[in-house]
């Protein structure tokens, strides 16, 4: 399913980690790589929402609904993940990616975390 999915990586996940999602054919972006390194939540949500990616995230600010809008984006996935290593990120997601389209996080936030998700439709 991973052909279909574009997605935008946020600023505190590595190097190794845009690698990997690269390696398995994921079509993905940094904030970095676009210039948005330093912007606000608000104003990568809304490149994100100008260009059709979901946002991968860690940061829990994007469960706000002040960020996060109402109205159509095309999905937020926040990681809850501890310890926040490279290798126990791409455990939890790679899995979780390779079992859902981009039409499935369409005007969701999805919580992924080890022993369940929380799917919350916005």
């Amino acid at each position: 399913m991973n052909s279909a999915s574009i997605f935008l990586l946020d600023q505190m996940f590595d190097r190794q980690v845009l690698a990997m999602l690269r390696h398995e054919t994921y079509d993905v972006v940094s904030v970095a790589e676009i210039g948005l390194a330093t912007a606000d939540d608000a104003e990568i949500m809304q490149w994100a929402i100008n260009n059709r990616r979901v946002v991968i995230t860690l940061d829990e600010h994007f469960g706000d609904w002040s960020v996060l809008p109402l109205s159509r984006h095309p999905g937020v996935i926040r990681l809850k993940v501890n310890p926040t290593t490279t290798t126990t990120t791409l455990s939890l997601l790679l899995p979780f990616l390779k079992h859902h389209a981009q039409s499935d996080f369409s005007n969701c936030l999805v919580i992924v975390r080890e022993q369940r998700n929380r799917w919350i439709r916005t």
